[in-house]
C-alpha cells in the first residue's frame, strides 16, 4: 500500500511509518521541508499559507493526518495557543478538502484527534458517545474533528482517532517523567486521583494500522482498555524501575513552571477513557495493562542501547 502521513517526524509518525516499511509499504511524508527527510518519499505543504501539492495525493490508499504544533512545548500563551489552534484547524480542512477534490481520492482518511475533546471529566466513564467537555484542549479537539468534514462529505471513510496519553521512551510523558523516576524522586501529581488514560506507542500504530484495513469511521479512542489513576499511575512506573515514590508534586509548582491552564489540562484533569468502539471491532491490545506495558517499553529500550 502507499500511505501518506502527516506529522511523520512526529513520536507517532516516525513509530508508524518504521513499521508500515518494516511490512513493505510504501510511505509518504507529507512535510513544510520534504528535502530534509532522507529516506522517504514526501509531498510538500503548507498549511499556513494554503499550500499542498495536490496532484501527490492522486491514487494514495490511505492518509494519517498526524500534524499540528505540540501541546506540551510551550507555555500557553494567547499567540501559541492560537499556533495550536490553527496548525490543527487549517491542515486538516486543507487536508481534507484536497482529498475530496482528487480524481481517485484515497478511500480511507484517518485523522488525529485527543481524549482533551472529553474534557475534565472526575471518575465519569468516557466513550465516543460521551459528549464534549469545556476547556482549551476540548475546544481545539471539536474544531480539529469538524475540520475534517469535507472528506467525510466527500464519500472518504474518516476515522477521527482520539489518542490518549502515548507511551514511549524516546518522547511524550513518560519520557519526561523517567528521569526523575530513575533518581527516585518520582510521585503523584497534585492529588493523584485524576485519571490517566494511556495506550503503548505499539498499540497505537496497531490501532491505527488496524483502522486503515477495518471498516471503521467517525471517533475512536485510541486508549488501552485500562485506564489508572496518577497515583496508581506513579506507583506502578516507580516498581517497575525498583525505586521508591514517594515525593508528591504539589499543583502549584507545574502550574507554576508551565503556566495555570497548561498544568490543570495536561497534568490535572481527569480523563477515564473507554476504547468502545477499537475493542468491539475485534481489536486486541498487545499491552492492556500498565505494569505489562512499562516493562515492555523498558525492556526494549535496554535491548536498543546495547
Amino acid at each position: 500500500m502507499d500511505i501518506a502521513i502527516t506529522g511523520a517526524s512526529g513520536l507517532i509518525g516516525r513509530a508508524l511509518a518504521t513499521d508500515l516499511r518494516r511490512d513493505g509499504h510504501r510511505v509518504v511524508a507529507v512535510s513544510r521541508n520534504p528535502a530534509a527527510l532522507r529516506g522517504l518519499d514526501a509531498l510538500a505543504w503548507d498549511p499556513a499559507v494554503g499550500r499542498i501539492d495536490r496532484g501527490g495525493f492522486e491514487g494514495i490508499d490511505a492518509v494519517v493526518h498526524l500534524a499540528g504544533a505540540g501541546i506540551g512545548d510551550h507555555r500557553w500563551t494567547d499567540a501559541y495557543k492560537r499556533e495550536i489552534r490553527e496548525s490543527r484547524e487549517l491542515g486538516t480542512r486543507l487536508l481534507a478538502e484536497t482529498l475530496a477534490s482528487l480524481q481517485r481520492p484515497p478511500p480511507v482518511l484517518v485523522s488525529g484527534s485527543a481524549i482533551g475533546y472529553y474534557g475534565d471529566r472526575g471518575d465519569e466513564v468516557l466513550t465516543e458517545q460521551s459528549p464534549p467537555g469545556r476547556g482549551f484542549l476540548a475546544e481545539v479537539c471539536i474544531g480539529w474533528e469538524a475540520a475534517a468534514a469535507p472528506a467525510t462529505e466527500a464519500g472518504i471513510r474518516t476515522t477521527l482517532i482520539r489518542t490518549g496519553i502515548v507511551l514511549s521512551a524516546e518522547g511524550g510523558a513518560l519520557a519526561k517523567l523517567l528521569p526523575l523516576f530513575r533518581l527516585g524522586l518520582g510521585g503523584r501529581m497534585g492529588s493523584g486521583r485524576q485519571w490517566w488514560s494511556w495506550i503503548s506507542i505499539a498499540d497505537e500504530v496497531r490501532a491505527i494500522r488496524w483502522l486503515i484495513d477495518h471498516d471503521l469511521s467517525g471517533p475512536v479512542n485510541l486508549t488501552a482498555p485500562t485506564p489508572v489513576t496518577n497515583a496508581v499511575f506513579t506507583k506502578i512506573l516507580a516498581s517497575v524501575l525498583r525505586r521508591p515514590a514517594v515525593v508528591p508534586v504539589p499543583a502549584f509548582a507545574p502550574r507554576l513552571l508551565r503556566g495555570a491552564e497548561l498544568a490543570d489540562e495536561l497534568l490535572f484533569a481527569s480523563q477515564r477513557v473507554e476504547p468502545a468502539v477499537l475493542a468491539g471491532s475485534g481489536f486486541t491490545f498487545s499491552a492492556p495493562d500498565l505494569e505489562g506495558a512499562l516493562r515492555d517499553i523498558l525492556d526494549r529500550t535496554k535491548e536498543a542501547d546495547r
